[in-house]
């Protein structure tokens, strides 16, 4: 009989806001590898780091013309983490290393595609998630492809059970209740930063207190920031500078809805707070969205969590409608499919 971790137990985070170096892949990865050793030396449990800070956020792609990011573009994909590689090597060593659970965004390169990905590491240096963001923002379909429901899930690790979203995924209730059904303790989600001014920060932190508090979880957010100079390297329109400002709100956020320490939203640095976990249980028993405060009769959710690969070999089991040319398992009713 398998049993629940106790909710008395205390876990120590970090949120980390740096900003990345927008020439090198190696140059950020030092960045990260450096803030996990400091991190790690207070006691850091479980670190996180940006959306896609690895090489960086393609700032480029809010700021340019389609027609004049090409360059960046293409830049972008010789520098994006292939997976398994020598990016990932070196964080999962990190994160057995310092025996922490590590989590990283990183623009991922898939033969000719690239994606918007969330990797988190287990202690012992162990690859436990890979999530693909499923929605990218209208600026960002010129740079990554879409995710699929694979990793839509809980995953368990050494500090809790983790589920983990990105940026404007929040605004996808479905996205999170699937989270949220299954009973994560820790959201770990990732945002920009240093982008489209106080609006968002507010707009963010808001989204981050709403899971919170519906989740009944703890939510550590991590944003990036930029320096002016960086400002300056992306694009040269002042104009189009201002809009490289604002939008940072690293933060660590309780069942509650509040916050544990005050956000970061300028400059860089490190948050850490500890974790009760007994201050889930606390708010579980007012409201408990996936249980004694949820009414499954009434509303349901289906999530497709299959893989969707663009071969699939047809196996006895299968049968074809040539009429409407699509494959369909023999097991499911093709009425119901069509």
């Amino acid at each position: 009989m398998t049993q629940q971790k106790s909710q008395s137990r205390t876990v120590r985070v970090a949120a980390v806001q740096y900003a990345p170096d927008l020439e090198t892949t190696e140059a950020t990865l030092r960045r990260v590898l450096d803030a996990v050793a400091e991190a790690a030396a207070k006691g850091a449990q479980l670190v996180v780091f940006p959306e896609t800070f690895i090489p960086h956020y393609p700032y480029f792609s809010a700021v340019l013309a389609p027609a004049a990011m090409g360059a960046e573009q293409n830049r972008l994909y010789e520098n994006a983490v292939r997976i398994p590689g020598p990016v990932t090597e070196a964080l999962s060593e990190a994160a057995r290393r310092h025996r922490i659970v590590l989590a990283v965004g990183v623009t991922e390169r898939d033969h000719g595609s690239l994606y918007n990905t969330q990797l988190i590491f287990d202690v012992d240096g162990s690859l436990i998630q890979k999530h693909r963001k499923i929605s990218p923002a209208p600026h960002e379909r010129l740079i990554w492809d879409e995710g699929d429901g694979t990793s839509i899930k809980v995953v368990e690790s050494t500090v809790g059970r983790l589920g983990a979203l990105t940026c404007w995924e929040h605004y996808n209730p479905l996205a999170r209740f699937s989270l949220i059904a299954q009973h994560e303790e820790i959201h770990i989600s990732t945002y920009i930063g240093s982008i489209f001014g106080p609006v968002f920060s507010k707009q963010t932190e808001t989204q981050l207190m709403n899971h919170a508090l519906e989740s009944g979880c703890f939510v550590v957010n991590a944003t990036a920031w930029l320096t002016d100079e960086q400002r300056a390297r992306i694009v040269d329109d002042p104009d189009m500078q201002k809009v490289l400002t604002g939008g940072c709100m690293t933060a660590i956020i309780g069942p509650d809805g509040q916050h544990i320490v005050p956000p970061l939203t300028d400059g860089e640095g490190i948050l850490i707070a500890d974790l009760d976990f007994s201050a889930i249980t606390n708010a579980k028993r007012i409201r408990d969205s996936v249980g004694h405060y949820s009414r499954p009769d009434l509303f349901s959710l289906a999530v497709h969590s299959k893989p969707t690969p663009h071969i699939r070999a047809i196996a006895s089991s299968e049968t074809v409608r040539r009429d409407a040319d699509v494959v369909v398992d023999s097991a499911v009713n093709p009425e119901q499919e069509a």
